[in-house]
């Protein structure tokens, strides 16, 4: 008997008879003999739905009643879902977050998970139940109900699956699994039957949207296997576990895109010690994350600093630094919200030399000029223009050998 964690998106649970397939698929694993237990999202849309009666009932919607609001589309999704089971002959209980004691800091829309007690889903388990836990959601210390943020759903999977000591955790989401590159911009993607903890990571920080990426971190901390799949067919998907050596073998194993993105830069500012923290601090103290950072020497003591944010967080920047450029002494600042980054990732790449030049030299064939550079130990971004991304992405494939035979 294994003990066994199934999430599904909202897709997968987005209407009745789409629950009614989703049960049917827990009730094999049970009867395999498994212990399950169920994550599960909203129905798709829901959430957007509830968000869009939040802002037209106030201009400015409080983050605590917000998360009050939100919780209410898992809590729809689980008790449903423990009715169908039960019509099939199923013991089956819903839970809400609260109840798995999923405990959480006080950070509303955006919570972090610091502990999950998950006494009560052992004693479930132990009863002979089928456990339906609603996704998304927790408590802090003082009781109240907070949400994680968007993909929260595969973080709660991921952290009861660890507190239980699940044998795997299995991610049913609305494609087959980890591809190469984005099959819908690249049609030679290819399906990546296992792929490493720390690839995943830079993926999901990247642009793949398949898992996000606080569930990977969890994952990896806890020794958690991840099988993603598809909850629209029986087919087998991609096994997210710690790197072995034949995943060296392949230097690169996927690329990645994001067109989330924008640059502001700041030109001739004074070159003193703590220019770069009276440029960006004030953009951290707004909650902004700053992702890459280029500082160019002019003459005359100047230099220039540009730096990437999420695109959502543009305007918002943007005005921050002219601020910023009056009170240091910038002589202009300029923002491109026409930009997109581009990468290369394969944990191989540690081992093997090269890289970098090739990326650098498929992109200047293309006749994409490269804004932008950024690189870890397994992973090498580049922002260019965002018309060129598919063209990119594309390339970059064909050139490090991924497309599918």
């Amino acid at each position: 008997m294994a003990l066994i964690v199934q999430k599904y998106g909202g897709t997968s649970v987005g209407d009745t008879q789409r629950i009614k397939n989703v049960a049917q698929r827990i009730a094999r694993t049970r009867d395999a003999g498994n212990q399950v237990v169920v994550i599960l999202s909203a129905m798709s849309g829901v959430t957007d739905e509830l968000i869009s009666m939040a802002e037209k009932t106030a201009a400015n919607p409080d983050k605590r009643e917000m998360d009050v609001l939100l919780a209410t589309g898992e809590q729809t999704t689980v008790s449903l879902m423990a009715m169908t089971l039960q019509g099939m002959g199923y013991k089956a209980r819903s839970m809400l977050g609260y109840q798995a004691e999923i405990l959480t800091d006080s950070s509303y829309s955006k919570a972090r998970i610091l502990d999950i007690g998950a006494e009560r889903i052992k004693s479930l388990l132990s009863d002979g139940y089928i456990v339906i836990v609603a996704g998304f959601q927790g408590i802090d210390a003082h009781g109240d109900i907070t949400t994680l943020g968007r993909g929260g759903s595969d973080t709660s999977a991921v952290a009861v699956a660890a507190a239980i000591k699940a044998d795997q955790c299995e991610i049913y989401t609305d494609v087959e699994g980890i591809y190469t590159a984005d099959p819908n911009i690249c049609g030679k993607a290819r399906k990546l039957s296992r792929i490493a903890y720390d690839e995943m990571l830079e993926m999901s920080s990247l642009g793949a949207k398949v898992l996000q990426i606080r569930s990977v971190e969890f994952a990896k901390k806890y020794g958690v296997p991840l099988h993603v799949r598809s909850s629209f067919n029986e087919e087998e998907g991609t096994m997210v576990v710690h790197e072995d050596a034949n995943m060296e073998q392949v230097v690169v194993s996927g690329v990645t895109h994001s067109k989330n993105e924008s640059r502001i830069t700041l030109r001739k500012v004074p070159d003193r010690p703590g220019i770069a923290y009276s440029i960006l601090a004030p953009v951290a103290e707004a909650g902004i994350g700053v992702d890459m950072i280029i500082q160019n020497t002019r003459l005359s003591n100047m230099t220039d600093l540009t730096f990437t944010v999420p695109k959502p967080d543009f305007k918002t920047a943007l005005e921050i630094e002219k601020k910023v450029a009056e009170e240091i002494g910038a002589a202009e600042v300029m923002g491109d919200e026409n930009i997109a980054k581009v990468s290369v990732i394969g944990v191989g790449m540690r081992s093997h030399s090269g890289v970098a030049s090739k990326m650098f030299s498929t992109l200047a064939r293309e006749n994409i000029n490269i804004l932008m550079i950024s690189t870890s130990e397994i992973r090498i971004s580049c922002v260019i223009e965002e018309k060129y991304t598919e063209l990119a992405v594309r390339a970059l494939h064909t050139a490090f050998e991924l497309d599918s035979e």
